[in-house]
């Protein structure tokens, strides 16, 4: 089963290419992309990179946490399931609306 990792700390310089090949000297990269702007196409400092393996995941994690990339220390943690969009937004704007009325029945 692969796993997806979570990397930050991205040089603006660092490609996919160049990510893929640092993560590769740990074991088999099934797939590395740095995020880009869709306004600016400059990177946005961080990626993801898909493991072929569970061990070689946690094996990158202990080993490319806090290593060098492009002159930059990078941060390699597991990668948490994406959100539904507006899920925690609407979370938290259900909590300022409740405030808010409690706030009115008061005066």
């Amino acid at each position: 089963m692969a796993k997806n990792l979570f990397v930050a700390g991205l040089s603006y310089d660092t490609t996919s290419d160049s990510l893929n090949k640092h993560f590769s000297e740990v074991g088999t990269v099934t797939s590395a992309q740095v995020i880009m702007d869709k306004y600016t196409n400059q990177s946005k400092g961080f990626g993801f990179v898909e493991m072929s393996t569970d061990e070689e995941a946690r094996l990158a994690m202990d080993k490319l946490n806090g290593s060098t990339l492009d002159n930059r220390t990078i941060v390699v943690k597991e990668a948490r399931p994406r959100e539904e969009f507006g899920q925690r937004r609407g979370q938290r704007n259900n909590f300022q609306r409740r405030d808010n009325k409690s706030s009115r029945n008061r005066y």
